[in-house]
């Protein structure tokens, strides 16, 4: 009996954390019912094929460290398949394996980032990256959206995951369901600085990138959007991060003709977006290269 347990005692610790997820940030395609190790299949901004988890349509990572996982042995992270979970023994969190890791942006964002075509890819994707979504419509820095809490909630909780490795782009993007809900500017910055600081401490190798918040001019009634946007470009300032306000392009570019409702674009209207962000960034000196960081 000694020497069984001695051998357990051995044994248990080689097991490895990879894991299979439920339902990334970014949308699946289809839901599978079985337990197997299947994954989706979806496009990234650059016309790429990423496998994304399966999942119910419009969930969200699944849920964090508290969960029943499929564990898989294989200590060694780079022979795990993409889509993977992996306990990263680092920081105890389960992170998901992503192939093209050194060229893939994390954006973690709402409805404007959520479709696979939406404009934030598209604009992405034409300075080179892959895209990781993290995140859910209907969330924001302070905004919540039933059991996905809002950005560093959702993030510390493990309501969706982030990517294993050190990526070389991490962008945040959002405002407009904080706008709608009434957050407060100290709310928002409160949120904004926390998410900032556990995203640093994460990726201390990434550069840091904010989108603000997708509306008319403030003399063309933007509103609380409009002021959202500039607050996040104040947050964005104070932390020595890059930023795109975004606070005015619907009036300044005429796009308001290409709305689905009040505040998302038809594909017509994310497809012009792309552009300007892609021309953004450009200006802007962000683009994927061979130099970025690897896992």
């Amino acid at each position: 009996m000694r020497n069984a347990s001695a051998r357990y005692r051995f044994v248990a610790p080689m097991i490895a954390a990879g894991v299979l997820l439920v339902g990334c940030g970014q949308s699946p395609i289809q839901s599978t019912a079985t337990p197997a190790p299947s994954v989706n299949a979806g496009q990234d901004a650059r016309g790429k094929t990423i496998r994304v988890p399966a999942g119910a349509p419009g969930e969200p990572v699944a849920a964090g460290l508290g969960t029943k996982s499929q564990f898989v042995t294989g200590p060694d992270p780079e022979t795990l398949p993409e889509g993977s979970l992996y306990r990263n023994p680092a920081n105890g969190r389960d992170e998901v394996i992503v192939a093209d890791i050194r060229h893939t942006a994390v954006l973690i964002g709402d409805s404007q980032s959520e479709p696979l075509t939406a404009w934030t890819r598209q604009g992405l994707g034409k300075a080179g990256y892959g895209v990781f979504f993290c995140g859910l419509s209907g969330t924001g820095f302070v905004a919540a959206n039933g059991k996905t809490g809002n950005y560093i909630d959702a993030l510390q909780r493990g309501d969706w995951k982030l990517p294993y490795g050190s990526p070389p782009l991490v962008v945040i993007q959002g405002g407009g369901n904080d706008a709608t809900r009434g957050a407060t500017d100290a709310q928002i910055v409160a949120n904004a600085e926390r998410l900032i600081a556990s995203l640093r401490q994460r990726y201390p190798g990434s550069k840091l990138l904010m989108i603000g918040t997708l509306a008319r001019g403030a003399n063309y009634g933007g509103g609380r959007r409009t002021q959202v946007d500039a607050l996040l470009g104040t947050i964005a300032a104070k932390q020595e991060i890059a930023f795109v306000s975004v606070g005015d392009w619907l009036s300044r570019y005429n796009l308001t003709r290409l709305l689905a409702d009040g505040t998302h674009m038809t594909a017509e209207g994310n497809d012009a977006l792309g552009v300007l962000l892609g021309q953004q960034l450009e200006e802007m000196g962000i683009r994927a290269d061979d130099t970025a960081a690897v896992r």
